[in-house]
C-alpha cells in the first residue's frame, strides 16, 4: 500500500475509534452518578460511623461539570477499549507475519480480561484504602476532600492495578516473538517479586500489609504462568528445531 493509501487506512480506523469512544462517553455521561456515588460511598459511611467529617468538595462553579467530563471520558474509554484496540490491530496486522499476526491476536485477547480483572480488584479493594487513610484525620478535624482529586486518585488506583496484571502478557509475548527466552524470564524472579511488591505498595496507600499482599499473589501468580507458558512455548520449539535438523541431515543423506 501507498503512503496516501496508509494515512487514509488510519484516518479510518481512527475516525471508527472515536466514534466508538464518543458513543461510550456518553454512555458514561448517565454512568456518572451511579458511579460517583459508589466511590464516594466509603467517605459517607465512615463520616456516619466515626463521626468523622469528611466530605467532597466542589471548589468552584464549574468544577462538577468539568468532574463530569472527565470522568464520563474515563468511563467511555474503559468501555470501548474492545473496539479501539482493535481498530489498532487491524491498522498494524497487514504489516505482520502470519505467527506474529497470530501472537499480536493472542496477547489483545489475553491483556483485556487481565487489565479489566486488575480493575476489578482494584474496584474491590478501594472502598478498604479510603476508610484507612480517613481513619488518620484528627479528631476534631475535618478532612474536605477535592472532588476532582478523588477521582484522580480513584482511576491511578484502577490503572496501576489494570497494567500491573498486563506486564506477565507483555513476557509472553516477548518470549513469542523470539527477545526473552523462559530462562531469563526465569532468572528474573527476584526482580519480578521486587517490582511486584513496589507496585503494591504504590497501589495501596493504606499501612495494611494484607491489602499489599492481597495484591502481590495474583501478580506474582501470573509472573510464574508466564513462565511456565515461556517454557512450554522453548520447549516446543527446541523440539520443532531438532526435527527439522534431524530430516534436513536425512535427506542431505
Amino acid at each position: 500500500m501507498s503512503l496516501r493509501g496508509h494515512l487514509g487506512e488510519l484516518r479510518k480506523r481512527l475516525a471508527w475509534s472515536a466514534l466508538f469512544f464518543v458513543i461510550a462517553s456518553v454512555a458514561g455521561w448517565f454512568l456518572f452518578d451511579p458511579v460517583f456515588e459508589t466511590l464516594q460511598h466509603p467517605i459517607v459511611e465512615l463520616a456516619k460511623q466515626k463521626g468523622i467529617n469528611a466530605t467532597i468538595n466542589f471548589n468552584s462553579v464549574v468544577s462538577a461539570f468539568d468532574l463530569r467530563m472527565q470522568l464520563s471520558m474515563f468511563i467511555g474509554l474503559i468501555i470501548s477499549s474492545p473496539f479501539w484496540l482493535y481498530n489498532l490491530w487491524a491498522f498494524i496486522t497487514p504489516g505482520l507475519k502470519k505467527n506474529e499476526r497470530r501472537y499480536s491476536l493472542g496477547f489483545l485477547l489475553a491483556a483485556v480480561p487481565l487489565f479489566l480483572a486488575g480493575c476489578y480488584v482494584a474496584w474491590a479493594m478501594l472502598p478498604a484504602f479510603v476508610k484507612a487513610l480517613l481513619t488518620f484525620t484528627p479528631a476534631g478535624s475535618s478532612n474536605i476532600i477535592g472532588a476532582s482529586d478523588y477521582i484522580l486518585f480513584s482511576i491511578r488506583i484502577l490503572l496501576v492495578f489494570g497494567l500491573s496484571f498486563v506486564l506477565p502478557v507483555v513476557l509472553v509475548l516477548l518470549n513469542f516473538v523470539g527477545i526473552l527466552s523462559a530462562k531469563a524470564i526465569r532468572k528474573g524472579w527476584r526482580m519480578a517479586i521486587f517490582l511486584s511488591a513496589l507496585l503494591s505498595a504504590m497501589a495501596t496507600p493504606t499501612g495494611d500489609p494484607m491489602s499489599m499482599f492481597l495484591l502481590m499473589v495474583p501478580m506474582i501468580a501470573l509472573y510464574y504462568l508466564s513462565v511456565l507458558v515461556a517454557s512450554l512455548r522453548d520447549r516446543f520449539t527446541s523440539k520443532r528445531q531438532a526435527a527439522q535438523s534431524l530430516t534436513a541431515s536425512d535427506l542431505a543423506e
